[in-house]
């Protein structure tokens, strides 16, 4: 089991839902952990909040936007002195029949599910072959199962499970560890959503946390590079 003490990770989208669920579960590891988000009041939130838990900071960054990213991992590096994990989070999901899905709806979901972890990976990759660190993304069922109304979506999740696959033979022999998480119905605030009690049945961040914990401690010799995961017990249509 890999020692994971100490580490440092960084999360895009880590001020909620998934992403929050993460970083609570890394801190309670005793990583060193730095979330980002594009709003200040959020990203100062969830800080405050994590603290609670171990040493975290907040940086407001746009994965849309690559010198961002840059400043993100600059920022975490200053701070721990180190990356080791870097965890490609952040998403959005805009629905709509192709008939009315618009070209900025579209280019939203691409720029930031897809493009976005491509700035992320770019910003953070010398880094991670630096620690011979672990690149963690954060895909979903729809990049592998097509569903009406999905075409953006599926598009960029497709793209992504891609993109990562690609990026882990690209970066193995560098000693870069890569996996993407593929999961079902998770209760988070995706797409607007409020979590509830009736989202009892869904993934819940915190397992998605104890998965990525599992990762970092797994023996450096094997690499489970796709998981996919779903609800054990999902309601009956």
């Amino acid at each position: 089991m890999q020692k994971i003490q100490g580490k440092t990770a960084l999360i895009t989208g880590g001020t909620k839902g998934i992403g929050f669920g993460i970083a609570e579960a890394l801190l309670n590891s005793g990583l060193n952990v730095a979330v980002t988000g594009r709003d200040q009041g959020t990203v100062d939130l969830a800080a405050n909040k994590l603290s609670d838990f171990g040493n975290v900071i907040g940086i407001v960054s746009d994965v849309r936007d690559l010198q961002s990213q840059q400043n993100a991992v600059t920022k975490t590096v200053e701070k721990f002195g180190v990356l080791d994990v870097l965890l490609a989070n952040a998403g959005l999901g805009h629905f709509a029949p192709i008939t009315e899905l618009t070209p900025e709806k579209w280019n939203e979901v691409i720029d930031v599910n897809l493009t976005g972890v491509f700035n992320s990976v770019k910003a953070g990759l010398e880094s991670l072959i630096a620690s011979k660190g672990y690149l963690i993304t954060i895909a979903s069922l729809a990049g592998t199962n097509f569903f009406a109304q999905g075409a953006a979506y599926n598009a960029s999740k497709f793209g992504l499970v891609g993109f990562t696959q690609a990026v882990m033979l690209d970066v193995r022999h560098l000693g870069v560890k890569v996996t993407t998480i593929m999961p079902g119905s998770v209760t988070s605030h995706f797409n607007s959503h409020e979590p509830n009690p009736k989202d009892a049945w869904k993934i819940q961040p915190e397992d998605i946390g104890e998965m990525v914990v599992g990762l970092l401690q797994m023996h450096p010799r094997t690499l489970p590079s796709k998981i996919e995961v779903r609800p054990a017990v999902p309601p009956k249509k």
